[in-house]
């Protein structure tokens, strides 16, 4: 019997991200850019992100990078600081409306 390889990496399945940060911060994208009248496409297009990619992060399928965020951050006319806040924000609503359990 051959002894089995060792895989690097992630197991097999797992994402290389925490999903419900993700979702918040592409919740507080959205929000912002649809309360400042901004398309989508336009708002990828000034930060430089291709449209698809920016549906994606607004759905929270991915989440960026810290470079993108700033990216993002400038092209809405706010600070990275700023969406982490309304971000960390949106978690916490959201652990208070589950009544604080993790």
């Amino acid at each position: 019997m051959q002894k089995q390889a060792d895989r690097r990496g992630r197991p097999p399945g797992t994402t290389t991200f925490e999903a419900e940060p993700a979702r918040a911060f592409g919740a507080v994208v959205r929000a912002l850019r649809t309360a400042d009248g901004v398309a989508q496409e336009a708002l990828a297009y000034q930060a430089g992100i291709e449209r698809s990619h920016m549906g994606k992060i607004e759905r929270g399928e991915h989440m960026p990078t810290l470079a993108m965020i700033l990216r993002i951050a400038h092209a809405l006319g706010r600070t990275a600081g700023e969406l982490l806040l309304e971000t960390e924000a949106l978690l916490n609503e959201q652990k208070d409306a589950r009544g604080g359990r993790e």
